[in-house]
């Protein structure tokens, strides 16, 4: 039931973070303040089809 989802930098577009979610539970995207290695800074990170 847990789906991986991967994770893309609101600034440069990289795709940096992969994870893993329940579905049924959670069902909207997620959005993370994670550390962007091109960007060099932390940034929000949303969640990718």
């Amino acid at each position: 039931m847990r789906d991986i989802i991967t994770f893309e930098c609101t600034k440069c577009k990289n795709r940096n973070y992969t994870s893993t979610k329940n579905k049924k539970i959670t069902t909207e995207r997620l959005e993370l303040k994670k550390f962007c290695n091109h960007c060099r800074a932390h940034t929000p990170h949303k969640e990718t089809r």
